[in-house]
Parts: C-alpha cells; structure tokens; sequence
C-alpha cells in the first residue's frame, strides 16, 4: 500500500481521471483515496457516470438497439447531472477530490458515435471550475478488453474501444491531459498516479503528498 504523509493544513485540490474502460480508472482512484484517508488526510471520491453500462445492457437483453442521438441525449442528462452535483459537493470539500469520468467522457462517446461536440457540454466545461489536473488513463485497447472480460460485468467490444480511444485523443482539450501508463500493475498505476497528484499540489506550491513533514 502506498502511504500518503497526513497535512496539518488541507487546500482543496481536483483530480479528474478519463480513459477507455478497463484502464482502471475506478480502482486507482478508490486506492489513493483509501491511502490518503489512512494517512489522516481529507480525500474525496466521486463518481460522475452515465449509466452507459445499464442502457447497454437494457438494449441487449431487450434485442432494441438504442439509437446513438437518443443514448447520447440519455447519458449527457445523467452525467451533466452527476457533475454538477460532484462539483457542488467538492466546492464545500477541503481536501483530495478525485472525480472518476467527467463531461470530457461524454464528448468523447459522441465523438465515436459521429455526432457533433455541440455546444451545450463544452460552454459548461468553460464555467464548471477547473481541475488541478486531468490525468488520462493511456492503454492499448485490447489490454483494456482483456481486463473487461476477466471481470464480466461489461460487453464492450475491441472496435468501440478503439473508437472511444481515438475519441478522446480528437478532444482539443487532450493535449491539456496528463497522461500516465495504465498497461503496467495495479501497484506502479498507484504510484504514477500519486507522482501526479505530488506534481500538482508542487506547481499550485502545496506540499507534495509523499514529503515528510
């Protein structure tokens, strides 16, 4: 377990995590959270999904294929809603907040469905208040199956993951990620994940989370 050092001082720092399913998103951000609470610091974990894997399931078990204007129109409602609430709940939190998926997310997915980013989404993006960072979960597609498959909970396929993560590197907004390799262990994941949050709070001139006090 890596093992961040507690501050006497919390100042509130946003972490947003993107990347394809299966990157691990979900689990390195439950990790260092659980680190940083272990360590006596204050941590935050919210989750901004869509409800992409119900609607998907709904469809094939019903045999009626949602169409991707109406699946999208679906999911912004729920994220946009997931976000605001998040943000609203991290404005009030003094401390680590680490969102797992955000609005970057959906304007992705409409990227692979071949629709257009719209308006609506990237003029909120402009008002919602900026992340410390976005870190971006990078990993070759057919890893990411591998592990979707082991955990059986998801029907993704190797085409959409492909698409979504062309997608995401589409976004004029990518270049702004920070990008770290998701193709290693659980372990090095963590670490680089953690690096990354220390180079934040260093360049907003906050104490790095593994120094020692």
């Amino acid at each position: 377990m890596h093992k961040l050092p507690p501050r006497r001082n919390e100042l509130p720092l946003l972490i947003v995590l993107t990347g394809i399913d299966g990157a691990g998103k979900t689990t390195a951000a439950r990790a260092a959270v659980e680190a940083a609470r272990l360590a006596g610091r204050n941590a935050l974990l919210l989750r901004n999904h869509a409800g992409r894997r119900n609607m998907t399931q709904w469809s094939a078990r019903s045999g009626i294929p949602l169409h991707p204007r109406l699946a999208d129109a679906l999911e912004t409602v729920i994220r946009t809603v997931n976000v605001l609430v998040s943000h609203a709940r991290a404005h009030r939190f003094r401390g680590l907040v680490v969102m797992d998926r955000h609005l970057h997310c959906q304007l992705g997915l409409r990227s692979v469905r071949g629709l257009p980013r719209g308006r609506f989404l990237p003029w909120l993006l402009r008002r919602l208040p900026s992340p410390d960072l976005v870190i971006h979960f990078d990993i070759a597609p057919g890893q990411a199956l591998e592990r979707i498959l082991l955990r059986g909970t998801d029907t993704e396929t190797l085409e959409e993951l492909t698409a979504l993560s062309h997608g995401y590197r589409a976004l004029p907004e990518y270049p702004g990620f920070l990008r770290i390799d998701a193709g290693g262990t659980q372990d090095a994941v963590l670490a680089a994940l953690i690096d990354a949050i220390d180079g934040s709070r260093s360049n907003a001139g906050l104490q790095p989370v593994n120094a020692k006090q």
